[in-house]
């Protein structure tokens, strides 16, 4: 597969001021992208991707986890938000 026919090309300001042509993808796109990366140093995103995914698919099968994922999350914004982070 060729990665170019799967980006797009959008007008980007880039730290100059100026406004170059830069490709971009969706997330599905990134995510078959970092996939296909034969690096030792892409392994850990891709474990991570993987167990991000099981959770996501265990999530779907008891609604139960999502619900507390969220929570869990709240409670860890919030602490950060008020500068008393305990994760």
């Amino acid at each position: 597969m060729r990665w170019s026919t799967k980006c797009d090309h959008l007008k980007l300001p880039l730290a100059d001021g100026k406004n170059y042509f830069t490709d971009v993808a969706n997330a599905e796109t990134l995510l078959r992208l970092v996939q296909s990366v034969p690096s030792p140093k892409a392994e850990p995103i891709k474990v991570w991707l993987a167990k991000v995914g099981y959770e996501r698919m265990q999530e779907m099968s008891d609604p139960a986890r999502a619900l507390e994922r969220a929570r869990a999350t709240g409670k860890h914004m919030a602490a950060a938000k008020s500068g008393f982070s305990n994760a």
